[in-house]
């Protein structure tokens, strides 16, 4: 069961299936993840949030029983869906697309981005986890400015 949840529900396994790597599966994950985050928001922010929080703690906890003998496998992605879900909080289509942008960029480029890489050396489910919500903080703020320009 934790693979299926740290697969992000099998989405993570997708391009190991097509092409034999695991390469890309965050982008995967996290396109798999982007609109249900944003469909969530249609009910309110409170739900979004609580459902950042609901699936940072099944990466957590998913994560947890994995990463001693997978490490960071690139077929776990439940840690982007994470990112995924705080990066569009309060956002609408357009903005959280900018939002889901900025966030895989961050996550890509995490050298780039402050904090990004630091956040991943903290040991364990956790540093897997959070260097992608801290990318999510950067396509959050970026989906915010989006918003501001828009309306």
């Amino acid at each position: 069961m934790k693979r299926v949840v740290a697969s992000w529900f099998g989405t993570g396994l997708i391009l190991t299936k097509v092409r034999g790597s695991a390469s890309g599966s965050g982008t995967v994950g996290s396109l798999f993840a982007f609109p249900l985050a944003v469909w969530i928001g249609t009910f309110g922010v409170a739900y979004q949030v609580g459902a950042t929080v609901a699936v940072t703690l099944l990466a957590l906890w998913s994560i947890s029983g994995l990463v001693d003998s997978e490490g960071d496998a690139g077929w776990i992605v439940i840690d982007e869906a994470a990112g995924v879900f705080l990066a569009v909080i309060s956002l609408t289509w357009i903005p959280a697309m900018v939002a889901l942008v900025v966030f895989r960029l961050a996550d890509i480029y995490k050298h780039r981005f402050p904090g990004v890489a630091r956040a991943e050396d903290v040991s364990g489910a956790v540093g897997i986890i959070a260097d992608d919500l801290v990318a999510g903080i950067y396509g959050l703020v970026a989906g915010l400015l989006a918003a501001r320009l828009i309306d």
